[in-house]
């Protein structure tokens, strides 16, 4: 399975379960007297929405260079994460609007059963995270670690929910607002988790050098291509779930053009069979001027 379908089948797994969750959540909320679960179901949908975002960020990002592309379309990726967070920034604010009016309104305690509801929900949506997370590891895709992401966010304001449950049914009368308490402080994790994701997408887009590993191994299979001195710059930027990569490399000053030609040719060959996720691969010759000279 290539790392595009294994991507998108984690994506149609995220909008099945958020859609499950979403319906679960808020019919356990309105019946349960929980504005917290309430509130999760809000999360929840707007997840829905966000990662049906995040499934067209991947197919679209993954289409084949053309004219006036030349280097794909993976740019895209980021640019989705940024709206899938304008999306949880706004679900955080309503949650957080709600939250101060419910906790000035008198209601009724949370029931009992919210809290089993909850138990389970709780562990599903870190099984998800964990397998989402997992997934975008092994397709390098950001978006879909923001897919992610929502999963561990809606974790939180579930725990934070049966909290809240928990607090308001164990002290009883007077305590009603603990729930919308724990909804409130469930939008400030989402605010926390939204900088998460949008840092990365940041860095993305600006072409920011953050792929030290990734630079290691290619300077290492460089020491490996005969006739070759060295490298002297590597730069590394992504896009989607490509990493296209410039380098300087050294070489003996008294070969022909063509024989630089040919040893650039060898390097490039060597790192795309041994390094899958690279893209373009361009590299620049730089004489060895101690050998002209000697």
């Amino acid at each position: 399975m290539s790392k595009t379908e294994t991507a998108i089948k984690a994506t149609y797994f995220s909008i099945i379960g958020n859609t499950l969750l979403a319906l679960i959540k808020g019919i356990t909320g309105y019946f349960g007297n929980s504005y917290a679960m309430i509130a999760d179901a809000i999360e929840s949908t707007a997840d829905i929405f966000s990662s049906f975002l995040v499934l067209f960020g991947i197919k679209y990002s993954n289409k084949p260079a053309d004219e006036n592309h030349p280097y794909g379309h993976g740019r895209a990726e980021p640019l989705i994460t940024f709206i899938v967070v304008g999306f949880l920034i706004t679900s955080a604010t309503i949650i957080a609007y709600e939250s101060i009016q419910n906790i000035n309104t008198p209601h009724e305690l949370p029931k009992p059963f919210t809290l089993i509801v909850l138990g389970a929900i709780i562990l599903w949506k870190e099984f998800s995270f964990q397998t989402v997370m997992k997934k975008s590891k092994e397709t390098k895709s950001s978006a879909l670690e923001t897919d992610a992401w929502h999963h561990r966010s809606d974790a939180i304001t579930s725990v934070a929910a049966f909290i809240g449950i928990s607090v308001a049914l164990y002290f009883g009368k007077g305590y009603e607002a603990a729930d919308d308490w724990a909804a409130l402080l469930a939008s400030v994790f989402i605010l926390y988790n939204c900088y998460k994701i949008f840092r990365p997408a940041l860095g993305e887009i600006m072409d920011e050098h953050l792929y030290h590993e990734l630079e290691a191994e290619i300077i290492k299979i460089g020491g490996t291509i005969p006739n070759m001195k060295g490298i002297e710059k590597c730069f590394i930027r992504k896009a989607g779930m490509k990493y296209h990569v410039d380098l300087h490399i050294i070489v003996d000053g008294t070969k022909s053009v063509k024989e630089g030609h040919d040893i650039a040719h060898v390097l490039k060959d060597t790192l795309r069979a041994e390094i899958n996720e690279l893209g373009h691969v361009l590299i620049h010759v730089e004489p060895d001027f101690e050998s002209i000279y000697r």
